[in-house]
């Protein structure tokens, strides 16, 4: 450092070498807002997608229960079996021994089926 030099010319400079110059201050927010929101629009898209998975499985089991209260009781035990398992009986269909019903769970739908044997 030269002895003349003004201290205000000395901060400029460590401003330059080691510090972000007021061009580029302020970039950080934007880039930041960004991260968020696209960290927010992937939980928004896996919590929909683990809703359905969740409405999948809730169709299957209840699909199964539905049959073999069907199988065993008929069609009206197989709507009420449905209903306690938070699902709508869509279709019911009883050919000799073995019944098919297809149970709705929010968007998703199962079918299942079983067989009364003695």
């Amino acid at each position: 450092m030269r002895a003349g030099q003004p201290r205000a010319h000395q901060s400029q400079l460590q401003c330059r070498s080691g510090g972000v110059s007021s061009s580029e201050a302020g970039q950080a927010l934007p880039i930041l807002a960004v991260v968020v929101l696209l960290v927010l629009l992937i939980g928004v898209g896996l919590m929909h997608l683990s809703a359905g998975l969740a409405d999948r499985a809730r169709a299957r089991t209840a699909a199964d229960a539905a049959a073999l209260a069907g199988a065993r009781d008929g069609e009206d035990m197989a709507g009420r079996v449905a209903e306690d398992n938070h699902a709508h009986l869509e279709q019911y269909v009883a050919r000799n021994r073995e019944v098919e019903v297809t149970v709705r769970v929010g968007d998703e739908r199962a079918t299942a089926r079983a067989q009364l044997r003695w």
